[in-house]
């Protein structure tokens, strides 16, 4: 008996297990197995596909230059059904992505259709299934198109099911799992202090019997399970709103104390509970001021961190729940305070590990236009999708405290001449703002220009610059950029959505001999440097975002080390490596006491004399030399050690730096 063929066996004795359990409210099973995948243009009858398990993209080792495969593949699998689970209960479909279009067929019915990769969508197909195997078919396409978000930007767009895809069974009365995908439990905090926070949390219902017996039941627990809040509703319509208050709550306060609590709603007929959601939020006030920054819970709180692509080495976009869990630990450990998700909503576990890490979050619809490049930006035929798209990421992703901004839209022109000559985005993006705002009061609209913010005046709560000065010596020049952006913003909060530069670990020079070469990892260090001082005590810019964590898959450029690659990463595509730059910004970040060596990978060195630069977050360092003091120096107000005229040996050189019990060290090899 093959592998597929015991886990089809063992799936369907436990769904005969559960619907035998009457007091079995809702069953979630991931159906992550047994799929197949062909090309839509390969309808040969009869023959078979291959094997995949979910989260796939057909795209994951893709690095060839300017073009990717961009068409439609078909997923086939199937699914085991009792005539009792068609008769007892309801069952649905819900995807967490499918890229960019996905039509999905049960018994070769159609079930529907969903527009947008990057946001989950649900359908019932209670009515397609029938007794035995059932075959379920996605077509999913990645293919160009005007009507779907992304038309344009700086990344790929990886076709396939490259997120979970969950099989949901539940009573003929439940809590709608298809009001925008989301969970149908919505938790508003209308009035949240120190002292109380006054709750509503609305509760969508999807019913097909009367409400005479039905009741309401919403339990509220603490970090420790216990009870804190309690009700009980009869219930009344398709929507119910139960309000509740906690004195002296415990604040979720990012990074220093991300406390959650439990919020459980469950679905009662004639006392009996037939259905269940459980949802996590954390209670928090914050505020943006023109002046002086972000504000958590009355508390000044500078928000400093990186943009995150979901792109791995060898998966593209089709990431597990370790890759989510291993970018968060490395974008932890610099002391980064919060993430952009750029440029469309992520997976929803990502959301929860934000939650729980204390993260602040930027989420953004991906509204993206061409940045740098050619080609129009900005295309009328989007606005449904972008409408559409705005609202699934808001409802998926209303409880987390973690996510403090709605971003609307990502460089749609790109300089002030096109800005005049194409559609004119900017009715557009009131109207978004206007949509998402009612939708979410609680929360700030944002966006991300490389062109002028004046356009954009009142488009939204707040706005923010990418804005890269990629060279050397830029200091006065970012200075100067952002002293007239601030004089310029009518007041409105402005920060900085991405700034950084490209840095290969495979190239290196040395800028006492060389011309230092762009791309090279030592001149990412020297533009950072200078960025980086310019800003950091500007405390009126509400959010200092790196473009970006990782090197990243984009097919449109050729440069640095590799066709195809964004190198603009403080690690590597593959997460095997962090980059120097990495270690500027954890001495910069991070309260943790570290030393760092530069250019430690610049191993085989042709120049007896050179310099040595260390970062630390210490007042003061020590080199050696194969053992030999060189001497002491002090850290300047970026966290440098510098030492000028250091003279190697011939072959092997051990480059040691200490601080009191800190050190490290490195080994470069002289050849002459």
């Amino acid at each position: 008996m093959n592998v597929f063929l015991k886990k089809i066996i063992c799936l369907a004795l436990m769904l005969m297990a559960v619907m035998a359990d009457s007091a079995q409210s809702r069953t979630d099973v991931q159906l992550n197995d047994g799929w197949t995948i062909r090309p839509i243009s390969d309808p040969s009858p009869g023959k078979q596909g291959t094997l995949v398990t979910l989260p796939h993209t057909w795209n994951a080792n893709y690095v060839k230059g300017t073009f990717y495969n961009r068409e439609t593949m078909v997923y086939t699998r199937s699914l085991n059904v009792s005539n009792e689970m068609r008769r007892e209960h309801r069952v649905f479909l819900r995807f967490e992505g499918v890229n960019s279009v996905a039509d999905v067929f049960v018994n070769r019915k159609t079930a529907g259709q969903h527009k947008g990769g990057y946001t989950a969508f649900c359908m019932e197909v209670t009515d397609l299934l029938h007794e035995g195997d059932n075959q379920i078919e996605v077509w999913a396409g990645n293919s160009f198109r005007t009507d779907v978000l992304p038309i344009s930007g700086d990344f790929n767009v990886y076709g396939g099911i490259h997120r979970p895809v969950h099989l949901l069974i539940t009573a003929h009365d439940c809590i709608s799992p298809t009001d925008y995908a989301s969970s149908g439990v919505y938790v508003h905090q209308e009035k949240v202090s120190r002292q109380e926070a006054e709750l509503r949390i609305e509760t969508v219902l999807s019913l097909t019997t009367a409400t005479e017996t039905k009741q309401l039941r919403l339990t509220m627990t603490d970090a420790c399970g216990k009870v804190v809040a309690q009700r009980t509703d009869a219930v009344s319509g398709g929507v119910m709103q139960q309000s509740i208050s906690l004195r002296n709550p415990t604040l979720w306060h990012a990074r220093k104390n991300p406390y959650l609590y439990n919020i459980k709603v469950e679905l009662l007929d004639g006392g009996r509970v037939i259905d269940t959601v459980e949802e996590q939020t954390g209670l928090r006030y914050f505020s943006v001021d023109p002046e002086q920054g972000f504000f958590l819970n009355g508390e000044h709180y500078p928000l400093l961190g990186f943009n995150r692509h979901e792109d791995v080495d060898g998966k593209g976009s089709a990431l597990s729940a370790e890759d989510h869990e291993r970018d968060m630990q490395l974008i932890s450990e610099t002391g980064a305070t919060m993430i952009r998700l750029s440029h469309y909503p992520q997976s929803r576990y990502f959301y929860e590990l934000a939650d729980r890490r204390g993260m602040v979050l930027w989420s953004e619809i991906p509204l993206v236009g061409p940045g740098g490049y050619d080609f129009t930006g900005y295309v009328k035929n989007v606005e449904d999708n972008a409408r559409q798209v705005a609202l699934e990421m808001v409802y998926q992703n209303y409880n987390h405290p973690s996510v403090c901004f709605w971003g609307l839209f990502n460089e749609l022109l790109v300089d002030e001449g096109r800005f005049r000559e194409w559609d004119n985005p900017v009715g557009f993006i009131k109207e978004l703002h206007q949509i998402v705002k009612p939708a979410d009061p609680s929360r700030l609209t944002t966006f991300a220009t490389c062109v002028q913010h004046t356009n954009y005046l009142g488009c939204s709560d707040l706005m923010a610059w990418n804005k890269y000065f990629r060279k050397p010596g830029n200091e006065q020049t970012v200075r100067q950029f952002y002293a007239e952006a601030k004089a310029t913003r009518g007041g409105q909060p402005l920060g900085i959505s991405e700034y950084g530069d490209a840095g290969s670990i495979k190239i290196h020079t040395d800028p006492r001999y060389d011309r230092i070469r762009d791309h090279a990892e030592n001149y990412q260090l020297l533009t950072h440097e200078g960025y980086w001082r310019a800003i950091k005590d500007e405390q009126w810019l509400w959010c200092k975002c790196i473009w970006q964590f990782s090197d990243m898959q984009t097919s449109i450029r050729h440069e640095g080390d590799r066709d195809g690659m964004n190198d603009k990463g403080v690690v590597t595509y593959d997460r095997q490596t962090c980059k120097d730059i990495y270690y500027f910004y954890k001495a910069q970040w991070n309260p943790e006491p570290m030393v760092y060596i530069t250019g430690r990978r610049f191993a085989i060195r042709s120049h007896a004399v050179t310099d040595v630069k260390a970062y630390t977050n210490q007042q003061q360092a020590t080199l050696y030399v194969n053992g030999r003091k060189i001497g002491q120096a002090r850290a300047d107000d970026i966290g440098r050690l510098l030492w000028h005229d250091v003279t190697l040996s011939e072959g092997e050189n051990r480059i040691e730096v200490r601080s009191g019990k800190l050190s490290d060290a490195c080994t470069w090899t002289l050849k002459n």
